[in-house]
């Protein structure tokens, strides 16, 4: 790539000189291409730990003048024919242009601004302006790119260095957090370390510090545990990877992909080296954190912040923090944690207005708001744009709340209201009207127990999590026993759905809902401490799971607000519970002081961590459950074990998402649902069925892989939508790996027929005729049932009007059981093939065999089963011409069918050789020796021409059969192109024996002309290297094992030798 001019004090420190010339010199990096020794040991490991892009160029060219020692860099290069480009285009357009300049100065004048040129000219287009990255960065992310092998839709959102321990050893490198991967790569005396994990492989993500481990980043996957320590700043990549993570996370579990979201607000002065995602992500970090510190909707969008003084009235204080502006709202925290909040919808707001200044009050601000309140700000830095803003946001305000949004909200949560959420809707609208109890409902949804009332409850099961970690921190003695009865999941989900008011008196519970709406969840975990620490002797005595749910139903029924005017209604558990001791009542005041008491330490911000910390445990435990679902859902017979079927679904799972990752646009990302069920959620389609198809097939056909896998994917494909679930593909699959011989070439055999075949594959494909002609007998067949049908209904009527016995309903259910039987399939139900498609059968087994140790013996042996074919297909031809012309000569009388009688000749040829035959294996001539009497008779007008000559001496007859001569000579030669064997095997069908067909061009295809599938496997089950090909084991977890590397390839445009350089 061509670089901005820099100078190089010292050119040929760690550089070797490779071309040079009066202007430019080309130079590579010590350690790279052939040699190096310890020299190139040294300047690797210098690469990698001192300077994170010199791997990135280990080519360079620089600009040099004769009298200068002064050298300035323009161009680099990570391969060889990279350099090699730049460098003859340099010799090419300037070398003649820079002899004519008279001074050197106007030379390198000259050099730099081609070159700023050249550099503007690419860039032109790259990104728009304004979200420039800065050019380290670029150099970062193009080296993360060749190193890792990700392609152009990977961003690099930064880059940190840092060491992995591998071991007790720390390796130093980089490490690079892209929107999809974790990469690292390092490069020590030799010992390469690369690094690549998907996000949403993630289970684990800690920073902590060990005596073994110091300050450092803990990294789990189902496989692996990774520590990374020494950052400079190891906070912000904590969080940095958290947010990452995070992402991920939101992608399995409502399928939503990363967008960069323009309406966040940008520094006016970025950061040299940070790059425009890096600083998306820090924006919308703040805005999550803005909404979430004051609970405002999740699409509220945080304009700015800055600080100031809010006059409290109560104390007569001017409490300093921080004032924040939306587009709906403007807020206030204090800086001591919890001493104030406030925040002022802008609809309330009726006047803006800037006060006095004072040495008491600089800078005030006055919001006065619709129920008369005046709120006064003072110490505002930049008072007048701060009221310019506001303003704005005022007049965009609308009058009235659109209601078309209001309704398609309304639809989004009744559509996916369950049970729980009836329960807490029905309480609201005790309390407010159905506007007031829906916008409450909203809130409770979207932000305050997000994710709870969906299909998965993902929500109540994070907070579950976190109710058990709380419970070892706060509870650790009754931690492990409510953990042996197995209470906890029983007990938190109940109380959490409904917040108490399913477990709880209504009056009592209905406190707790408000304080849970002012504090949020915090409320709910602390009564739920607090209602476990009240018990906790009870519950240690209890000897099974029963027994502690019934003590904890007790003291539930029995919390009372002694403030209500209704009588308490008492629950369950009361009423069936027998005692001489009635059960203490508990006040719900005393209880929530309690709560608030013991275990006001917890913090918003605490939960927060530990709810990213339990999504991440409860979506992968999601995700092995739907794992083990579809394995389940695979039928026994498929061939393949379960570690095998659970290999294979990571590897369909990767590929489908990586189309989320890199492609939107594609069907299957846009049409994933996680709605639907487990085998439904992950389809792919047919580009990503082909690159699965090339990398796990056994049939390698070359560069014919990605149209056998067309076909494939075709046939697979059974309601057309162009998908296909795992299912379906490990069908597809397990055909090809575990069936026997038959079964492997009926795959093969369909996938050259319609629907595997395409109209594009096959032009002259008259499959119709075929079915039409089979399915004759059929009908004929199911015509002569429903008669006897009939006539069995006619005697069954009869005997009910003699009454002579009762109606049998059993024929009937056996009838109904017959129907739904699924009716396996036999190679006679398979229709015949025509020409052309058996010209594509010959291509595809041509290109199958050319990756093969057994290479030229196979092409031998499907040489001579084709050449047999062939005859076999034009035999038939010749017959059902012959039976229609003696058809049409006969002219039976009305009503008396035709009986033709082939000759004896032709009848013979249509039967298959037997599978020991000698003198198939040699050909098939013998065996057919008398065609050539019959093509004599029949095509009179044949030609030889064209046709080589024979490969070996023949006899009388078989010089005399030039369509056994050509049809050998075609298909023999180990030097045959599939290409020469369409074309010239049409001749042999076509050209040589129909008067029509003498008329059609090389490539006429003969309509007449067919085999069917029995003839094919007889044919092949002659060539023994032909059903061993088929019948030999493959390995399918290896293929697994190759497609992972290909999925965390390396790149190769690198010629950086490793094992040079160990040499």
């Amino acid at each position: 790539m061509w670089l901005g001019p820099e100078e190089v004090l010292v050119a040929n420190a760690l550089w070797v000189t490779e071309r040079a010339n009066p202007f430019f010199v080309l130079q590579r990096r010590r350690g790279h291409g052939k040699g190096g020794g310890l020299t190139g040991l040294l300047v690797g490991t210098l690469d990698v730990v001192l300077d994170s892009s010199a791997r990135v160029a280990p080519y360079r060219i620089l600009h040099q003048t004769q009298d200068s020692q002064v050298y300035w860099t323009v161009a680099c290069g990570s391969s060889r024919k990279e350099i090699t480009k730049h460098w003859e285009w340099l010799e090419n357009n300037l070398l003649q242009t820079l002899s004519i300049f008279d001074t050197e100065e106007d030379i390198t004048t000259f050099v730099k601004g081609k070159i700023h040129g050249i550099i503007a000219e690419e860039n032109k287009n790259l990104q728009p302006q304004g979200d420039e990255d800065p050019g380290k960065f670029k150099e970062a992310e193009l080296k993360m790119r060749k190193q890792f092998g990700m392609p152009e839709g990977e961003k690099l959102v930064n880059y940190y260095s840092c060491s992995y321990w591998k071991g007790r050893v720390p390796r130093q490198g980089w490490l690079y957090l892209t929107v999809n991967h974790l990469c690292f790569y390092s490069f020590l005396l030799g010992k390469e370390v690369s690094l690549v994990v998907q996000w949403v492989d993630v289970t684990r993500l800690e920073k902590n510090a060990t005596l073994l481990f110091p300050e450092s980043i803990r990294v789990d996957t189902r496989d692996q545990e990774l520590f990374f320590s020494m950052f400079l700043n190891i906070s912000e990549t904590f969080k940095l990877m958290e947010q990452l993570a995070n992402l991920a996370m939101r992608q399995l579990l409502d399928s939503e992909g990363f967008l960069e979201n323009k309406a966040l607000p940008r520094p006016p002065r970025p950061h040299s080296n940070i790059s425009a995602l890096k600083r998306d992500l820090d924006a919308r970090a703040k805005n999550e954190c803005y909404c979430a510190t004051f609970r405002l909707p999740g699409d509220e969008r945080l304009d700015g912040h800055t600080g100031c003084t809010l006059w409290t009235p109560f104390n007569k204080l001017h409490i300093p923090g921080q004032m924040f502006i939306s587009s709906n709202y403007i807020c206030f925290a204090s800086k001591e944690e919890d001493a104030c909040h406030l925040i002022i919808p802008l609809r309330e707001v009726t006047i803006v207005e800037k006060a006095d200044s004072s040495s008491v009050l600089p800078s005030p601000l006055s919001i006065s708001t619709k129920s008369k309140m005046t709120f006064l700000f003072a110490n505002l830095k930049d008072r007048d744009f701060l009221v310019q803003r506001i303003s704005d946001f005022l007049q965009k305000m609308p009058s009235k709340p659109p209601g078309n949004s209001r309704a398609g909200r309304k639809a989004s949560i009744v559509d996916s209201a369950p049970e729980a959420m009836n329960i807490v809707t029905s309480v609201l609208l005790l309390y407010g009207s159905e506007e007031e109890a829906f916008w409450l409902l909203v809130a409770l949804c979207e932000r305050m127990l997000p994710d709870y009332y969906n299909t998965r409850v993902v929500g109540a099961l994070v907070d579950q999590g976190i109710f058990e970690e709380l419970t070892r921190d706060f509870l650790p003695q009754l931690s492990e026993k409510m953990q042996d009865l197995g209470v906890i999941p029983s007990i938190s989900l109940s109380w959490f759905l409904t917040l108490f008011l399913s477990v709880m008196p209504f009056e009592s519970a209905a406190v707790i809902v408000d304080c849970f709406f002012y504090e949020g969840i915090k409320v709910i975990l602390q009564v739920a401490l607090a209602i476990l620490d009240a018990n906790m002797e009870q519950l240690l005595g209890c000897s099974d799971e029963g027994e502690a749910m019934t003590v904890l139903g007790r003291y539930l029924d029995n919390v009372v607000n002694k403030q209500s005017v209704s009588p308490p209604i008492p629950h369950l558990h009361a009423l069936l519970t027998s005692g001489d001791d009635p059960p203490e009542e508990v006040d719900i005041f005393n209880l929530l002081k309690v709560s608030y008491e013991k275990f006001s330490s917890l913090r918003a911000e605490d939960i927060e961590q530990m709810r990213f910390k339990q999504r991440l445990k409860v979506i992968q435990s999601l995700e092995d459950t739907a794992k083990r679902s579809v394995v389940r859902a695979i039928p026994g017979d498929i061939g393949f074990s379960i570690e095998e079927l659970e290999d294979l679904y990571m590897v369909f799972k990767a590929k489908q998402l990586a189309s989320q990752y890199w492609g939107s646009s594609r069907p299957a990302a846009v049409r994933r649902d996680p709605s639907l069920p487990y085998l439904e959620q992950y389809r792919i389609d047919t580009n990503q069925f082909q690159e699965l198809f090339a990398s796990l097939t056994p049939w390698a056909c070359g560069s014919h892989t990605s149209v056998l896998a067309g076909r494939m994917f075709r046939l697979l494909d059974e309601n057309k939508d162009s998908l296909i679930n795992f299912k379906e593909f490990v069908t597809g699959i397990s055909r090809m790996y575990h069936g026997d011989l038959t079964e492997k070439l009926k795959v093969l055999y369909k996938l050259h027929l319609p629907p595997a075949l395409s109209p594009e594959e096959a032009e002259s494909a008259l499959e119709a005729t075929h079915y039409f002609t089979e399915n004759s007998s059929s009908e004929e067949a199911l015509q002569q049932e429903e008669q006897e049908g009939a006539g069995n209904d006619v005697q069954e009527k009869r005997r009910e009007e003699k009454g002579t016995s009762p109606p049998d309903y059993r024929h009937y259910l056996r009838m109904w059981a017959k129907e739904k039987e699924v009716q396996k399939e036999t190679i006679k139900d398979l229709p015949k093939m025509n020409q052309e498609q058996f010209i594509e059968l010959c291509k595809t087994l041509y290109n199958m065999f050319s990756e093969d140790p057994m290479e030229q013996d196979l092409y031998h042996a499907i040489a001579t089963v084709a050449s047999l074919l062939l005859r076999i297909g034009e035999v038939g031809r010749r017959f059902s011409a012959w039976s229609g012309r003696e058809s049409r000569d006969s002219a039976p009388e009305e009503g008396e069918p035709p009986a033709p009688h082939p000759p004896q000749d032709v009848a013979q040829e249509l039967q298959p050789p037997a599978a020991g035959d000698p003198q198939a294996k040699a050909g098939g001539d013998t065996h057919l020796g008398k065609a050539p009497q019959e093509s004599q008779v029949v095509g009179e007008g044949g030609g030889g021409e064209g046709r080589g000559s024979p490969p070996q001496p023949l006899s009388d007859d078989e010089t005399k059969d030039d369509m056994s001569m050509s049809s050998y000579s075609v298909v023999s030669t180990g030097s045959l192109q599939c290409e020469d064997l369409a074309d010239d095997t049409v001749l042999v069908g076509g050209e040589a024996h129909s008067p029509v067909a003498t008329t059609h061009t090389g490539g006429a295809v003969d309509t007449d002309w067919c085999i069917s599938f029995e003839q094919i496997l007889a044919s092949i089950l002659t060539e023994s290297v032909l059903v061993n090909f088929f019948e030999k084991r493959v390995d399918i977890g290896l293929k697994i094992k190759d497609q992972r590397k290909v999925e965390r390839q390396f790149s190769t445009s690198s010629d950086h030798e490793q094992s040079a350089v160990l040499g």
